[in-house]
């Protein structure tokens, strides 16, 4: 659940005089949406927190904070066709971020579901992986979620290049080390709160 977006969420509304029925009807929501916002059990999408900082009178960059600093452990995925880079490279971010759930795929197709059902903040992503591109797979999780965050890890410096066209956060030389995510983590376009030993 989401208590500290919640509760900033229903003062917010309540500052500017407006019941869920009404602040629905400007979003073009149903007020149960609203409701359910409020109560922690679901969070807005990007498309949604835009409209309701038109709505709310508030810079859009402060519902993205309080989104991005919820009380559930952040969704962290890794996909890369090898599964020793993948093992070693999830053991780095699991030191890093002890607090998140760190799920690693080897197919792009199983992180795709996975992002589908879980709002995913930051996708670590081979850009090589045989048959599929990386690049390919940061388009359609950003489809999913235009917040997830999405940091390349490659052998190779040039297609650094290519990485930047997406709106990928950042770009890692393989192999993944602690130093590397954690200076990565500093650049995220959309930040969100992670629990380590400096964060």
């Amino acid at each position: 659940m989401n208590g500290l977006f919640a509760e900033n969420l229903r003062k917010l509304r309540e500052e500017r005089g407006l019941s869920q029925k009404q602040l629905g009807i400007q979003m073009f929501v149903n007020h149960s949406t609203i409701a359910r916002w409020e109560n922690g059990t679901r969070l807005p999408d990007a498309a949604m927190i835009l409209r309701l900082a038109r709505c709310l009178g508030v810079d859009v960059n402060t519902l993205l904070m309080m989104v991005a600093q919820s009380d559930e452990a952040p969704n962290v995925i890794m996909v890369d066709d090898s599964s020793v880079i993948l093992s070693d490279g999830v053991s780095v971010l699991e030191e890093v971020m002890p607090d998140a759930t760190i799920m690693g795929f080897i197919w792009p197709q199983e992180a795709i579901e996975y992002a589908r059902i879980k709002r995913v903040e930051l996708a670590v992503l081979d850009i090589e992986m045989g048959n599929s591109s990386g690049l390919e797979l940061c388009r359609k999780l950003q489809e999913i979620n235009p917040t997830t965050n999405v940091v390349f890890l490659n052998a190779y410096a040039d297609y650094s290049l290519d990485a930047w066209k997406t709106e990928a956060s950042g770009f890692i030389l393989k192999p993944l080390t602690p130093d590397g995510i954690k200076e990565q983590l500093k650049k995220l376009r959309y930040p969100f709160l992670w629990r380590g030993t400096d964060e």
